[in-house]
Order: C-alpha cells, then structure tokens, then sequence
C-alpha cells in the first residue's frame, strides 16, 4: 500500500513537513521495490534509515515543542519513545529472521499507518498550539 502525502497532512512547518515528507518517500520507496520484486534488497536500509531519521526527527520537533511550551510535550514524547521502540523491535526481528517478505509487509503498514495518524492526531495539535502562541 502506498502512502501518499497530502496537503492535509502539513502542520505549517516547512522543516517539520519536509522531514514528514521525508518519511512517507522513505516508506513509499520500499513499497516499490516490494512490487518490482526487491523489497527484502531494500528492507535493510529502509529500517536504517528510519532508526536515525526518527531520532533526530522527533528531536527537532521536541525543541519545537519546548520552545513553545506545549502542554502535552510528556505524552507527546512518550508516543515518539514507543514508536521508536517498534523500530527498533523491526531492526531485531530483521537481524534474527533476515528480510522476510512478511517483514517487509509489517514495517509498511506499522511506520505507513503510524505516521498517518501520529500526523493527523498529534502534530497537528502541536502545530495549532504554537500558531496560537505566536
């Protein structure tokens, strides 16, 4: 299933928006290569690259939450620390079973389906937030 960006998904923040953008093309990329055959060729360096891409993005957009005092910042950030746990539970299950087809199917649709509605409900109560204290 591919996952598509959507103007609806943007939060009014150009950097926060490009690395969410950033996130679908990486989850978008290993669906392609799931239909022309090379999803477990690519399943290594999906799940590398969003080991270190949601580190530093949940970073950047907890300064921002900081910054403008969200309310919710604790909970918010212990939603990125659970979802980072999943990845890592990915990165596990690939280094003791290797690139699975099944494999492949879970980290499209939990990391697809996650972002959508981590987007959809809590950045954008986030960015609501600091538009109004500005």
């Amino acid at each position: 299933m591919t996952f598509m960006w959507k103007e609806e998904y943007a939060t009014g923040y150009a950097e926060i928006d490009s690395q969410h953008k950033q996130l679908f093309k990486a989850v978008n990329d290993l669906v392609s290569a799931c239909k022309s055959g090379q999803g477990r060729n690519k399943l290594d360096s999906t799940i590398k690259f969003l080991v270190d891409y949601t580190v530093k993005h949940f970073a950047d957009e907890e300064k921002l939450q900081q910054k403008y005092k969200y309310p919710d910042y604790l909970n918010h950030k212990k939603l990125h620390e659970n979802f980072k746990k999943t990845v890592l539970e990915l990165t596990k299950q690939l280094q003791e079973e290797g690139p699975t087809i099944a494999l492949v199917g879970k980290v499209n649709s939990v990391i697809g389906n996650w972002l959508i509605n981590h987007i959809q409900s809590e950045d954008k109560k986030v960015a609501n937030h600091i538009l109004s204290t500005r």
